[in-house]
């Protein structure tokens, strides 16, 4: 029999649980509007000596709550849940509960096991019997998908490249959740592609219940006849709602970028775009990964080419390390994978020798700068800098760059709002958390036109028409006081005829 505490902490849970969910999701539910394709969906989780009791009860919880909001039946969705850590252990079949409470009760009496971590045998026997006919699953086709959800929070003792390569060979998609000091390459080596949206990270097992949504929603493709009023969707600005799906959509003057979410203004105009990012001890290897993916959010939004924007990356510690100069990548894609490849340097915050880089050497010809081209730099930092930033945050805004300063943590206002360009409410961002990075990248907006950004090409095309005017009158000016020399010179010829 469980014990009393464990099972309290998870019906507590999963009250929690459906308070907060969404109530037109959970109307949808109850309705029966979930129609996800067929799944095979086994979870692996690591049950390892690092991870506490109490921790693996949230695991549990977290479990729980992702079963609730999917269609489980013997032709929907199939769960299985594999238990390792030296060892592994098949905790519940596919074949084995046809019905929701049957499953939340299988997984309310799983046990940790409290060894070691052998996180690519937990993958091989996934692959060899949990995903067998012969434990449930379902014969391999393309109207049948097979998912697994790997949750760890440490370095596996074994090699998991390899054997996770034959699992996604073998048809299995694979995301991988990792927990607090989780080594993130192994995490990446693991999932599917693309990795943005099958790795996850959270700080600890306390907040782990945060990723449920997606996961329902990753299982539950029409879950509402509008899906916009779930959420944005990562939509910049508007979302419109399809039957069965959704589209994003822009205001009046801006342009749908290709990534069909992000929305750029003055889409026609040449920027260069430098980076000046913060690679100090005290960010910590698995925040360092999600600076990285906040990078990505913002060259999202950015249109990339040969003749728009240009993006160069800077990290700095104790010392700056120029990542890649400005045109290197003239393309998305390059871009993003030399971003996600960028060595975490650790030490020390040293942001007033950076920015000094950035004025003498990153905005420079010989380092691909274009001339006349508008020059933006965006600075982040989590904690105070150790030199004194003032004057090459002054010289960097009277040089004309446009300068963003973005904040996490430790890191001081003040000295925020010294490196951001006027106005600084537009231009410095601050948040207490990593995980919030995402909502910056969605509010900082590069524009390169003050007053109007959307009628850059408009002001333009009337500046030329003032130099044609002003040209115009200038002939006038000329022709007439020429046609007044002429008669002037006239009158003084006469007058001189007269007095001779």
């Amino acid at each position: 029999m469980m014990p009393i505490k464990p099972l309290f902490l998870l019906l507590l849970g999963l009250i929690g649980a459906q308070a907060n969910l969404d109530l037109r999701t959970a109307a949808a539910m109850a309705a029966g509007l979930c129609k996800a394709r067929p799944t095979d969906l086994v979870f692996i989780i690591d049950s390892s000596r690092s991870v506490r009791p109490s921790e693996f009860e949230q695991v549990k919880v977290f479990l729980a709550k992702v079963i609730e909001g999917l269609n489980v039946g013997p032709s929907a969705t199939r769960v299985g849940v594999v238990n390792y850590a030296s060892r592994v252990k098949n905790e519940v079949s596919l074949k084995t509960h046809r019905t929701k409470a049957g499953l939340i009760k299988a997984v309310t009496k799983i046990e940790p096991l409290s060894t070691g971590t052998m996180t690519g045998l937990a993958i091989q026997f996934a692959m060899n019997v949990a995903f067998s006919e012969a434990e449930g699953a379902r014969a391999k086709s393309s109207d049948v998908g097979k998912v697994a959800i790997i949750v760890t929070d440490g370095r596996p003792q074994d090699n998991v490249k390899d054997i996770a390569q034959r699992a996604r060979d073998a048809g299995i998609e694979i995301f991988a959740i990792g927990v607090g000091r989780v080594d993130m390459n192994t995490l990446r080596q693991m999932a599917s592609d693309p990795l943005d949206d099958h790795v996850d990270y959270v700080e600890s097992y306390s907040v782990i219940e945060k990723l449920t949504k997606k996961f329902q929603e990753a299982f539950c493709e029409d879950l509402v006849s509008d899906l916009c009023a779930t959420g944005d969707h990562d939509c910049e600005q508007v979302c419109i709602s399809t039957p069965g799906s959704y589209k994003c959509a822009c205001r009046e003057g801006f342009t749908l970028m290709d990534n069909g979410r992000s929305c750029s203004a003055c889409s026609n105009s040449a920027t260069d775009v430098v980076f000046l990012i913060d690679g100090s001890k005290s960010v910590r290897p698995e925040n360092f990964e999600l600076v990285k993916k906040w990078i990505n959010q913002i060259i999202d939004k950015l249109d990339v080419s040969e003749s728009k924007a240009h993006v160069g990356l800077v990290q700095y510690s104790s010392t700056v390390k120029p990542e890649f100069p400005l045109g290197r990548y003239n393309n998305k894609k390059d871009l993003k994978e030399a971003v996600k490849k960028m060595a975490y340097l650790e030490r020390g915050t040293m942001t007033g020798q950076a920015l000094r880089y950035l004025v003498e050497n990153s905005f420079s010809l010989g380092q691909g700068a274009r001339p006349g081209v508008t020059k933006v730099g965006i600075v982040f930092t989590d904690g105070r800098s150790q030199d004194y930033i003032g004057e090459a945050a002054k010289k960097a805004k009277e040089n004309g760059f446009k300068m963003y300063a973005v904040g996490v943590g430790n890191a001081v206002e003040d000295e925020l709002k010294e490196i951001a360009s006027e106005p600084t409410g537009e231009h410095y961002f601050y948040t207490a958390d990593f995980k919030a990075m995402s909502q910056i990248a969605k509010k900082l907006q590069i524009n390169v036109c003050d007053e109007d950004p959307c009628e850059c090409d408009s002001l333009v095309k009337f500046q030329k028409k003032v130099e044609a005017a002003l040209q115009a009158l200038t002939k006038k000016h000329i022709l007439y006081d020429r046609i007044l020399l002429e008669s002037m010179s006239k009158r003084i010829a006469l007058l001189e005829n007269k007095i001779v």
